[in-house]
């Protein structure tokens, strides 16, 4: 399996990398995460990133043609690379023998002559059971509101802090975000929010028990992002029955549906701000989101992305032995 996200990163692909390669091995198969490949015997190769994983996805083509290739869509490759750099991206989508996409819209944003090889594979999150009761210090006098992930221009990672600007003085909301800034730049807006705005805090990276226990103290999360494949952080919301407020992209409608009452118009702080407010003092709002991502939470468990995979595994099989 290929990454771009090295070792110890927190990137998106680096923990879908490492969860897949433990759902693999759970049905038995052997699996190495690399980084870079040289065209070292497998059986099969899946690529995270379509765009970014293309040298090593020509490499394992040319070097073992008639085995197994699997490539991963990332929100980049659909939304952005597939446009920007399409000569490396589409081969990558062309040569392999399956495509996964982690949401229900992908087939739509893709060139039509791949739709036959695209298994559509929702990320999985641990239950509720796995996140850990709210402190009560930091619930009874605020309504938070949680953005986690890292800051960067896809995920316009500061929408929720600029909406919080907006809201009447009787408000008790108080966004916090959590995730490391991407740049230089990134890092010196959020520090300038954080100190011209009283609403908003922000904590930095922060490891997965301290992720949870966030989440598990918010009332809502907003994911707010321009562009996305699919983000694991709303199957982990929809598993813990934390309501989202979220942009109302692809990557976002095609995991929540389009029925899903928790949109907002992109980049549009004023919308989101009302949306949130709405979410502090219409008890009612509340619970129909509540009930809305309790519903999904069923979508995103492990066993079902294992057989998705498997899926995945099974039709590049089959059209591989279909070319040879």
């Amino acid at each position: 399996m290929i990454t771009p996200a090295q070792p110890g990163s927190k990137a998106g692909n680096r923990a879908t990398a490492e969860r897949w390669k433990a759902l693999l091995e759970t049905a038995g198969h052997s699996v190495e995460v690399v980084t870079q490949y040289h065209g070292e015997p497998c059986d099969a190769c899946i690529a995270l990133h379509a765009w970014r994983s293309v040298d090593a996805i020509r490499r394992f083509s040319e070097t073992w043609p008639e085995k197994p290739l699997i490539v991963a869509l990332t929100g980049t490759d659909i939304y952005h690379h597939q446009h920007e750099c399409p000569a490396d991206t589409r081969y990558s989508m062309e040569i392999a023998d399956a495509l996964i996409g982690l949401h229900d819209l992908v087939a739509h944003d893709i060139p039509a002559r791949f739709a036959s090889k695209l298994v559509t594979l929702y990320q999985s999150a641990d239950g509720p059971e796995a996140f850990p009761a709210p402190q009560a210090d930091t619930t009874e006098k605020t309504f938070g509101v949680c953005v986690i992930g890292h800051l960067r221009d896809e995920k316009d990672s500061l929408r929720a802090a600029y909406a919080a600007r907006l809201l009447p003085e009787d408000s008790q909301i108080q966004v916090v975000c959590a995730g490391k800034a991407h740049n230089e730049e990134w890092h010196h807006k959020a520090e300038q929010e954080v100190a011209g705005n009283p609403r908003f805090r922000w904590l930095g990276e922060l490891d997965k028990t301290s992720t949870r226990q966030l989440m598990a103290n918010s009332q809502v999360m907003v994911i707010s992002s321009v562009m996305e494949g699919g983000a694991n952080v709303v199957s982990e919301a929809c598993r813990a029955g934390l309501p989202v407020l979220a942009s109302d992209i692809p990557g976002n409608v095609g995991l929540l549906g389009r029925d899903y009452a928790g949109y907002f118009p992109v980049e549009d702080e004023q919308a989101l701000a009302d949306l949130l407010y709405r979410a502090e003092t219409e008890p009612g709002f509340l619970d129909t989101l509540k009930k809305q991502v309790g519903g999904l939470a069923a979508r995103f468990l492990p066993e079902k992305e294992q057989a998705s995979l498997e899926q995945a595994l099974h039709l590049a099989m089959q059209r591989c032995l279909q070319r040879h």
